[in-house]
């Protein structure tokens, strides 16, 4: 195996949500170009559990302990949002790559100032969502936005929901302030990250949260309301009270002034592991059909775990990052929680940047 192919070794921290990635990690690692070789927690039960399962990874007791060993390549940190960019920073300059998820933080400042100096030090961060580069689904609404003459973007709807019954726990998750109108902050994200790729910057937002049956003091119900500056109007609507048989389905229904697109929409979908996309065209009642369909095999929030790799190993055509695409969703969400508290209208903050070029090679 060459170096540019060969698995990269991973340690993760954080076990509360890192769990789900163990689960990933060892379930496929077959197929996937990841090696996990341990497991770090300021919780010592949380990795004891997982290491009976799998009894050769390691345990470590420190990140400076992670960071202090050659034998590991890459970090998946799996710590709540706020401050990451700090431990990712101390990542970045020990010399190891990063996997992380949504949200990447919650400053929009701290966020692009680590990854610019990334950048600088040739290290690699990535994410679930935003993923690198455009992923399959939003890449065939672009192309079909030039090949059937779309039009401009004129609307965007989405939704997601799932069913939880959660309890508070003292977690980030019952802070209002850092996890404002919960499930677009939490399940929602992954749309705003989706609108933004397709629509670029957001001029103004407003929110509406409810709870309904949660035990957490933050909203278990909540719409978000984009107005980009490019004129498109948008909303998100995210749910943790609905359980119809088809959690985290991410709908989406575009409107272009020529055309309508359609992922995941309709009472029951063709297929459950696959995005499916629908383009309806026409002039009138009679006119009006399916002018293209499309199944996406990548679905909406997933990790590109090859993509990781190809840039651990300096392939060179590794997919990239444009950096306003990740932060960009993070000064949305940095003007959640003014909107959810208010009830007003807010106009979208930018912080001051370098004149620099901002996609990571």
């Amino acid at each position: 195996m060459t170096p540019q192919n060969k698995p990269v070794s991973m340690v993760l921290v954080g076990l509360n949500f890192g769990k789900h990635i163990f689960k990933q990690l060892i379930e496929n690692r077959e197929t996937l170009p990841i090696e996990l070789v341990g497991l770090c927690d300021f919780n010592q039960d949380k990795v004891n559990v997982l290491i009976k399962e799998q009894p050769k990874l390691k345990s470590y007791a420190s990140l400076d302990e992670i960071l202090s060993d050659p034998a590991v390549q890459t970090i998946g940190l799996y710590t709540g949002p706020k401050g990451r960019a700090d431990l990712i920073r101390k990542i970045i300059r020990s010399g190891k790559d990063v996997m992380t998820t949504k949200p990447f933080e919650t400053s929009p400042e701290a966020a692009m100032a680590v990854l610019q100096e990334a950048k600088e030090l040739g290290r690699v961060i990535h994410m679930n969502s935003p993923g690198p580069g455009l992923s399959e689904d939003l890449a065939t609404i672009k192309r079909w936005q030039q090949q059937y003459d779309l039009g401009r973007p004129v609307a965007a709807r989405t939704d997601v929901w799932g069913s939880y019954h959660e309890q508070a726990d003292g977690s980030w998750y019952d802070d209002p302030n850092i996890c404002p109108a919960a499930p677009v902050f939490r399940l929602g994200i992954y749309q705003i990250n989706d609108l933004i790729q397709l629509f670029g910057n957001v001029k103004q937002l407003s929110v509406l949260s409810s709870r309904i049956r949660t035990g957490r003091p933050t909203a278990d119900n909540a719409q978000l309301n984009l107005a980009f500056e490019n004129g498109v109007i948008a909303n998100i609507f995210a749910s943790f009270c609905i359980d119809d048989g088809d959690s985290y389905r991410n709908g989406l229904t575009l409107n272009f002034e020529r055309g309508t697109i359609y992922r995941n929409v309709g009472p029951i979908r063709e297929t459950f592991d696959q995005a499916s996309l629908s383009l309806v065209m026409g002039h009138d009642h009679a006119t009006r059909h399916v002018a293209d369909k499309y199944l996406s095999t990548h679905q909406n929030g997933s990790y590109h775990w090859q993509a990781f790799a190809d840039a651990v190993n300096g392939k060179p055509d590794a997919q990239s990052y444009d950096f306003e695409d990740v932060v960009e969703p993070l000064r949305v969400l940095n003007s959640l929680a003014q909107a959810e508290q208010t009830g007003q209208t807010v106009a979208i903050k930018r912080e001051r940047v370098c004149a620099t070029n901002t996609s990571n090679p």
